[in-house]
């Protein structure tokens, strides 16, 4: 399995930051997502931000489905 990229495990540490920052749970994430159209499972959820793989659009739809309108970069 190839490792992450810095830029891959910054988005994933972003994102995860963020989630426990609004105090969401995955399995909140889920439910979030779905009021907004989009389908997924916590486990795919899980292994998205373990991997640090997923889309732009994706992450976007996280911030997004969580309330967050501004992001701090470092």
């Amino acid at each position: 399995m190839a490792e992450k990229t810095d830029y891959e495990a910054l988005a994933a540490n972003l994102l995860k930051a963020e989630l426990k920052r609004k105090g969401v749970t995955y399995a909140q994430l889920v439910e979030k997502l779905a009021q907004l159209g989009v389908d997924e499972k916590e486990v795919n959820i899980r292994n998205k931000l373990s991997r640090g793989k997923f889309t732009a659009a994706f992450f976007l739809q996280c911030l997004s489905a969580i309330g967050t309108q501004t992001l701090h970069l470092g």
